[in-house]
């Protein structure tokens, strides 16, 4: 009974660190899943109570043997960017990037152009004169 009580505190506070660590003030909240019947394993590797390795969809998990195994995001994920940009994570850096949707080998720069690159070419009559923008180049006839 006495080590089933220890057993329980500990992953009551392994629960709450989980949750106090991801909510670290990033603009969109971290989420952390516990699972009941997961074990603590990972590409081989045997892992025990307390110990911890982050998995490949960037996620950092926790043994909380025997009752399971908790995981929490690492990666913080923009959430106010234009919607003609996508977001990418590199899988083994878990770095973040932001990508043009047409083209995800062009990166996406929000705040340098509101011009979606997929409208091609936009004409607007300016005191007389045509200015053209085609691609986030500009020229004046």
């Amino acid at each position: 009974m006495k080590m089933e009580l220890t057993v329980v505190n500990w992953v009551v506070a392994a629960a709450g660190f989980l949750l106090f660590w991801a909510s670290n003030g990033s603009a969109a909240p971290l989420e952390c899943h516990f699972n009941s019947r997961g074990l603590c394993e990972f590409e081989g590797k045997q892992y025990t109570l307390g110990e911890t390795w982050m998995d490949n969809a960037c996620m950092q998990c926790t043994c909380l043997h025997p009752v399971g195994v908790g995981c929490c995001e690492t990666v913080h994920r923009p959430v106010d960017f234009p919607a003609w940009c996508e977001m990418r994570v590199e899988p083994v850096t878990c770095k973040v990037f932001l990508v043009q949707t047409a083209d995800p080998r062009l990166p996406c720069t929000p705040g340098e152009t509101d011009q979606d690159p997929r409208h091609g070419s936009l004409q607007l009559q300016l005191d007389g004169g045509i200015r053209t923008e085609t691609n986030n180049s500009l020229t004046y006839s």
